[in-house]
């Protein structure tokens, strides 16, 4: 059972019945090396009262053979021996917990530039990414590369935590400096919604309690923010999508006839009697019925798992997409995507993969790399014929068969992918469809190559 605290002073064990009655929200964070993300992330975990007895003393009886006094709260994430070693954050670090407010999923991602890719997966499902600044070191190049991520992923809110105010004096105009120049940079990226926060992780400053040391700062501390935030999907404007994970055909006596299709709805709304279209065939039919846990309901909606049945018996597998007839997505064989490519062997110009969109898999064909980003400052440069690991780029793919994607900008769910190297299974490269805040001019189709007439 999950142990939790409101500033009111809780500690009480959330109940079942409350657990289920509170939303959730994803989030990450990222920062540069020594910025205190781990720190942060412990303290943020110890004030809310969501460690266990037994971690807490491994991680106080760890600190003292460090000849630390007080426990070093970033061990309460940075579990591999490497990383206690070295006081840094090599792989991206979930932790779960939970407040009477609100349930939490954290993915504590690395400040290390070589470990882009690991930011990039950690922060794929985030609603909210936290980046951390050293108040001492201000605004450097590995923050302006995180919030150029969380502008590529189009994480709609980010959370500027101002950290180690500590160490300078709680001064209201070095944060100041710094939230102006980040917000600036921020916004010109496109990032929809940004909070500035100042907080020292160390003391435990706007953590989970106000600060008495910063009496200038009038708003939430970072845990009031991640419990307040509204996490909501527009469902009038979202287009709704569930892709086909199981047929369910039980055949039996009580279920002869019965034929359901399900899946986990990856975006929007759908409702009893609605005319819906099964991609990549075309097929079109209505929903009969809708189950959720065994139960008959006559809506449901995004992240809910759901078996739908339709009016007509046609042809429905895994890997199909079902979509409202009256906002249906084209298909198509050629896909331009940004992509972060995550694998130690480079991905190349004429490279043979494997694309995973949804719960549908087809074979793929790099058909050309228009160019690579540098984060640093933005710039493109054209052409590289390959990406390398944490390289992020802009790829021409060329699949087997038609595939139904959204827009990233449109879903995040159904508008990304993943290239698999068909030979080991090996996730190769995240993808993005459609175009980013860097997009490249449009280059000129080529030939295809001999042999590949998809």
């Amino acid at each position: 059972m999950t142990s939790t605290t409101e500033p009111s002073g809780r500690t009480e064990p959330l109940s079942v019945e409350e657990l289920s009655a509170t939303t959730l929200l994803r989030f990450a964070t990222a920062g540069s090396v020594d910025d205190g993300k781990s720190t942060l992330v412990g303290r943020l975990l110890h004030d809310s009262k969501s460690v266990l007895t037994d971690q807490l003393e491994a991680v106080e009886h760890a600190s003292r053979n460090r000849g630390q006094e007080t426990p070093d709260l970033a061990l309460l994430t940075d579990g591999l021996r490497a990383e206690r070693e070295q006081g840094i954050t090599i792989d991206v670090a979930y932790r779960y917990f939970a407040t009477a407010r609100r349930r939490f999923i954290l993915a504590d991602t690395p400040g290390h530039v070589q470990y882009t890719r690991n930011m990039v997966t950690g922060a794929s499902t985030a609603e909210l990414t936290v980046v951390l600044v050293d108040a001492r070191n201000g605004v450097v190049e590995q923050t302006r590369r995180h919030a150029a991520i969380a502008a590529l992923l189009r994480v709609p809110h980010v959370v500027l935590a101002v950290n180690k105010m500590d160490l300078v004096d709680y001064r209201e105009p070095v944060f100041a400096a710094i939230a102006e120049e980040f917000t600036a940079y921020a916004s010109e990226l496109g990032v929809p919604e940004i909070t500035a926060i100042p907080i020292s992780a160390l003391a435990g400053d706007n953590v989970v309690d106000p600060s008495a040391n910063m009496d200038w700062y009038g708003g939430p501390t970072f845990l009031e923010h991640l419990e307040t935030l509204p996490v909501s999907h527009d469902l009038a404007t979202c287009h709704a999508r569930l892709p086909v994970q199981y047929v369910i055909r039980p055949q039996t006596a009580e279920h002869p006839d019965y034929r359901g299709y399900a899946g986990q709805i990856a975006a929007g709304a759908f409702r009893v009697g609605e005319r819906v279209t099964v991609l990549p065939s075309g097929r079109t039919s209505r929903i009969a019925s809708i189950d959720l846990l065994g139960e008959p309901v006559d809506v449901a909606w995004t992240t809910q798992s759901v078996t739908v049945l339709l009016e007509d018996d046609i042809d429905v597998s895994r890997g199909d997409l079902i979509v409202p007839t009256q906002d249906a997505p084209a298909t198509t064989q050629d896909i331009e995507a940004t992509v972060c490519h995550v694998a130690d062997a480079p991905l190349t110009v004429g490279h043979r993969v494997l694309l995973k969109h949804g719960t549908r898999t087809v074979k793929a064909l790099v058909k050309d790399i228009p160019s690579r980003l540098t984060l640093d400052d933005l710039s493109l440069h054209p052409h590289p014929g390959h990406l390398v690991a944490n390289d992020i780029g802009r790829v021409k793919i060329r699949t087997a068969e038609p595939l139904p994607v959204d827009s990233y900008a449109d879903s995040r769910r159904t508008g990304s992918f993943i290239l698999i190297d068909p030979a080991d299974g090996t996730t190769l490269t995240a993808g993005m469809v459609g175009e980013s805040f860097a997009s490249p001019e449009p280059v000129k189709a080529e030939a295809d190559d001999d042999g590949w007439d998809f």
